[in-house]
This record gives C-alpha cells, sequence and structure tokens, in this order.
C-alpha cells in the first residue's frame, strides 16, 4: 500500500510539471485516423503513410534519445516509436511525464522493425489523459476475482478474454433479437416499475414515488404487461430488457438480470418447445458455425429436436419414485420423508413432486432437454393439462444442469386465474412473500378476451453464461451485485 501510495504521489508531480508547461493533461478531442488493428492488417497499403493512433500506453522501453512503446485500444496494440530527430529534444524530454496507463495520441509514419513488428514512429504526440493510478500488478494480470468484479474497468484493461466475453454477450443480444425480427415478432417495451409485482414467484424491490405518493416495485417479470398486448391484439411480441428479483446471490443467481419473454397467440408450449430449439440452435449456429457448443470438458449437442420428458417420468428415473402411484399429499409427504426431503406439512403433491425434481434430477440434465408437465401448484399462470388437470402446459429447458428457458401455454380463462391469484394470495397471508399477489387489472383485461398463446422466457445471462463458457454469472455481467465493502 505504501508503495502505491508512492507511486500515486509521483503521478501527481508529473501531473503538476505538466500542467506548469502549459499542457492540458486531459484533452478536449483527437483525431484518430486508424486503429491498431487496422493500420496491422493493412501496412502494405499504410507503408511509410502518416496515420494517427491513440490508446492507452500499455509498456514503455527507453533507449537513451529513444523510445520504444505499446499502445493498446479497443481493437488490439501496436507499438510506437519515438526519438530526438523525430520529435525534437523539447517534446522527448516531454515524453518522460507520461506513465504506463497514460492514454494519448501518437501522429507519424508506419514502419517495420528489424525485428518484424509494425510501428508507428511519432512525429507528434499529444496526452490525452493523465493517468493518476498506476495499472494493477504490472501487467500480470488482475487477479483478485473479488476486485475485478467491483473494478470491472480495470478487469477490463487487463485481461482481454473478460473483453471478448462482453463483446460476445453484444453479439448474443443482437442475434436473439435478429432471429425473432426475422420470425417477425415485434419487440415492445413494458414498464419497470408497477403497483402490483406479477408474473413470477419470487420477492420484488420495493420503491417509493413522492409525487403519486405510492409505493411501487421493481419488476420481477414482464409477462403480465405483455399479456394485456395480447388482449389489445398484438400477436406476437417480445421485450429483452432487466428485470428485479430481492434474492440471494449465486453463480447462478443476480438480483438484477436480463429476461427475454416472447409471446405467440394461437400458439401452445409445444410451439415454444419448437421456437425455443430453433432460437437457441440457430444463435449457436451464426455465433460459431456450428449447432454444438463445448462447455467445460463437455459437448453439448443443440440441434433440434431437443427430448421432451415430463417432470414425473424424471424422478421416477433419479429417485425410483413415482408420484403417479400416490393418491393424495399424504403418501407424497410420507415418500418425502422416505427420500430425505425437506419439506412442511402444508405442501401439496405438486409442490412435493417439484422438491423432488430440484433435489435429485435438475443438476444432472447435462444434454439439452425439455421438462414438461408442471404440478398445477407451482404454475399459477399455465393453462391445465388437458388429460391430467394435476399438471399444466408447461416446460423448462435445461442446458449444462441449468434452467436457462420456462415457457407454457399460457392461461386465458379469467374465473380461472381468479381462482389461481385467489390461492396465491392464501400463500402470501401464510407468509410465502414470493407468492402471487392478486392483480385486478390483468383480471380484467382477460375478461375482454384473450386468444390462447403461448409464452416463453429466456435467461439471458444464464444462456450467455453457456455459450460463452463461463460458470459464474458474474463473469457475463458488467457489474454484478455485490454486498458493499465495510
Amino acid at each position: 500500500m505504501e508503495q502505491d501510495n508512492e507511486l500515486i504521489r509521483i503521478r501527481y508531480e508529473k501531473l503538476n510539471e505538466l500542467l506548469k508547461k502549459g499542457i492540458d493533461p486531459y484533452s478536449q478531442k483527437f483525431e484518430a485516423t486508424h486503429s491498431s488493428l487496422e493500420v496491422c492488417e493493412n501496412y502494405e497499403d499504410l507503408k511509410d503513410t502518416i496515420v494517427a493512433v491513440a490508446g492507452r500506453i500499455i509498456s514503455i522501453r527507453e533507449h537513451g534519445k529513444a523510445c520504444f512503446g505499446h499502445l493498446q485500444d479497443g481493437k488490439g496494440k501496436i507499438q510506437f516509436y519515438l526519438n530526438v530527430d523525430g520529435i525534437g529534444a523539447e517534446l522527448f524530454e516531454q515524453f518522460k511525464l507520461c506513465d504506463i496507463g497514460d492514454i494519448i495520441g501518437i501522429k507519424g509514419k508506419v514502419f517495420c522493425t528489424r525485428r518484424g513488428e509494425i510501428t508507428v514512429q511519432a512525429q507528434e504526440y499529444a496526452v490525452l489523459a493523465k493517468a493518476l493510478r498506476p495499472l494493477p500488478e504490472k501487467w500480470h494480470g488482475l487477479k483478485d476475482v473479488e476486485l475485478r468484479y467491483r473494478q470491472r474497468y480495470l478487469d477490463l484493461i487487463v485481461n482481454k478474454e473478460v473483453k471478448e466475453t462482453f463483446i460476445l454477450r453484444s453479439k448474443i443480444i443482437q442475434g436473439l433479437r435478429d432471429i425473432l425480427n426475422e420470425k417477425e415478432f415485434l419487440e415492445v417495451e413494458t414498464p419497470m416499475m408497477s403497483t402490483i409485482a406479477g408474473g413470477a414467484s419470487a420477492r420484488p424491490f420495493r420503491t417509493y414515488h413522492n409525487a403519486l405518493d405510492v409505493n411501487l416495485f421493481l419488476r420481477i417479470a414482464t409477462e403480465l404487461h405483455l399479456k394485456r398486448l395480447l388482449v389489445g391484439e398484438m400477436e406476437k411480441i417480445y421485450e429483452l430488457g432487466k428485470v428485479f428479483r430481492n434474492e440471494g446471490i449465486s453463480t447462478i443467481h443476480n438480483p438484477e438480470f436480463t429476461s427475454l419473454e416472447i409471446y405467440q397467440t394461437y400458439a401452445d408450449y409445444h410451439d415454444m418447445m419448437e421456437l425455443t430449439e430453433q432460437i437457441i440452435s440457430e444463435l449457436c449456429r451464426r455465433l460459431f458455425g456450428e449447432k454444438k457448443i463445448k462447455y467445460e470438458d463437455k459437448v453439448f449437442d443443440l440441434t433440434p429436436p431437443w427430448p421432451r420428458v415430463s417432470m414425473v417420468d424424471l424422478v421416477k428415473d433419479y429417485t425410483g419414485v413415482d408420484f403417479n402411484n400416490f393418491a393424495d399429499s399424504h403418501q407424497a409427504f410420507k415418500e418425502a420423508e422416505v427420500l430425505g426431503l425437506e419439506t412442511d406439512e402444508s405442501d401439496g403433491w405438486g409442490n412435493i413432486l417439484t422438491n423432488a425434481f430440484e433435489t435429485f434430477c435438475e443438476d444432472k440434465l447435462e444434454q439439452p432437454i425439455f421438462v414438461k408437465d408442471f404440478p398445477i401448484e407451482v404454475s399459477p399462470l399455465a393453462k391445465t393439462k388437458r388429460e391430467d388437470p394435476r399438471f399444466t402446459e408447461r416446460f423448462e429447458a435445461f442446458v449444462g444442469g441449468k434452467e436457462i428457458a420456462n415457457a407454457f401455454s399460457e392461461l386465458n380463462d379469467p374465473l380461472e386465474q381468479r381462482k389461481r391469484f385467489e390461492y396465491q394470495l392464501s400463500l402470501r397471508q401464510k407468509g410465502d412473500e414470493e407468492a402471487h399477489m392478486m392483480d385486478e387489472d390483468f383480471l380484467t383485461s382477460l375478461e375482454y378476451g384473450m386468444p390462447p398463446a403461448g409464452g416463453l422466457g429466456i435467461g439471458v445471462d444464464r444462456l450467455i453464461m453457456l455459450l460463452c463458457g463461463e460458470t459464474s454469472i458474474r463473469d457475463v455481467i458488467l457489474f454484478p451485485t455485490l454486498k458493499p465493502r465495510d
């Protein structure tokens, strides 16, 4: 720490020297003609011509009356060369006030050194931003994971692969939009704040609007507003944006995350399965040239069709217990005790089945798969399964042991929806803060008639984790939520 303080003190002294010489250490603008990559890729055309490049100094090597160094910009890095003959003794001496980390602009002739490195020989240079703090660990890489997340700007400067991940993230999000737009889905926007938090089972963040004197919630899902648009005869829509859930933080959970919700009228959950596998496999093909990805030491084949297996069958496969054999919740509760599941006596048959699935099955679902037919108790917004009213027409998609999509045939019966909300309200009254609130306005919209529809939600951050080969959600979110330092 003392060494860092001394380095900072020296940089402040250099800053003051620049100011005394009448040099603005934080210039207004610099007209760069080329990026580092453009100079290197077009050397034959640019040889012996004058270019202007700008970037951060990442190395300096002094050789008497000459100096070599490297500039890093958003596209890569390039070597620069200064000598007394090229820029004059005064400017050469002033360059000694520059440090690694400073941002400068250089204008000069392109040439190639005897060692074969493309270089810009400076005829003039400008200090664009004086760095008052040294970069971490002398460019051996920023290794402190906590520091990387808290100071992402340093992480991006030092670790090239981190920047590549976020460039890929941008391409993935653009790719999702491109594919949906090509399928004639319309992108829409719905409110970030509302007087009711609905569309998912989650604890919301609360806020307050002074002028209206009302309590508001940050949205936990976009679903209920999007389904209002289906009532309004918008037939194929999607929203890609932030949602907020007041929950714990883990390698797969961040309280603020990116969601993609898609709705199509006159469709059901079978159509949504096809849409899901089409979107994800086609996105993979556009990014990597094939529909297979390597994740850690495994290869996942995203080529459709993906297997479709019911939750009951999966639990039977992994535990040997067939929940179809239980006539009531009491029998399911007794079997849960045998399996060692943590349950509450108030849990229904469907809650216990879902608990068994999450405990014994989820993390084993490596290759792409659709887990379908969720119990009605855990699916308050999904249509009842036609063949068996204990279940709903709902599925979740898993790859690599992680859920990446959730979808169902949307419940459009206003009377049934009211019953489901009333059941959720009873759970809230018993202390379940994640249960749905009663949304009278949404029920009113259903009473005007909502067409049959399929709805699909994709966890964009988890999808990006999969496609980028990352194991922590923090590595695909530029500024993840962190506990404040003391």
